[in-house]
């Protein structure tokens, strides 16, 4: 895959620490719901920084995609797009990439979703295109945030839950009162709302997606039906 520009055409913030852009590509292929895109900064004196970032949208938004970039603490290309970038620049992009952590309706369901943080990017993209295209797939989002502040998508994901008659939202919060984690318990109660999924995606930090795809595989899920991504030391 070659290097190319992207034009930012919208940015807002989802969260206080997660802004949303909204770039034209011009890829020659459609993309699939849980891919990802690598982009590159270059500085004036040459040196660069390249990171991976999934894709929010859903394939049929073509000849945009959204990214939903947070904010890193000393993160030098994070902090470009929280920071520095506008509408009208251009950003060198690759992609898409990934084979293994996608989603196509004719894939079908049910489908679980597990996302911590801002690995619930990808998750996204996965319900925005099932809603469109697939809307007969049972599919439950499992999703942990610290605080309701920091939920990504968070009022589309209510209306979701709220007006979709397959789709079930379960929102863990670390930092609430109560300050529940995802744990056996919680796994059993989103098994016992969807039924058993033929297809599970996780992706968070890699401690996060460690723990949750333990708990799956205890729970009885076949190892192969859990697709994993991952990111973080």
């Amino acid at each position: 895959m070659t290097w190319q520009d992207a034009v930012i055409t919208a940015a807002a913030p989802e969260t206080t620490r997660v802004r949303r852009l909204t770039l034209a590509v011009g890829w020659s292929r459609p993309f699939r719901a849980g891919q990802h895109v690598d982009v590159r900064l270059t500085a004036p004196d040459g040196y660069q920084a390249q990171r991976s970032y999934s894709i929010a949208s859903s394939p049929t938004v073509l000849p945009t995609i959204d990214l939903l970039i947070e904010r890193l603490d000393d993160g030098e290309v994070s902090g470009f797009f929280s920071d520095v970038a506008e509408p009208g620049d251009a950003i060198e992009l690759r992609g898409p990439i990934g084979g293994s952590f996608v989603w196509d309706p004719e894939m079908g369901g049910p489908l679980l979703l597990v996302g911590g943080g801002s690995g619930v990017v990808p998750l996204l993209g996965m319900l925005r295109h099932r809603a469109e295209a697939a809307p007969g797939v049972p599919a439950l989002l499992l999703y942990s945030a610290r605080t309701a502040e920091e939920v990504i998508a968070r009022e589309e994901l209510t209306r979701r839950d709220a007006e979709e008659p397959g789709f079930r939202l379960m929102l863990t919060l670390t930092r609430s009162l109560d300050g529940r984690r995802i744990d056996a318990a919680r796994i059993a109660e989103a098994l016992a709302a969807l039924g058993t999924p033929a297809h599970t995606f996780v992706c968070g930090a890699n401690p996060f997606v460690s723990a949750v795809s333990d708990l799956l595989v205890e729970a009885g899920l076949p190892a192969r039906t859990i697709r994993t991504e991952r990111f973080g030391g």
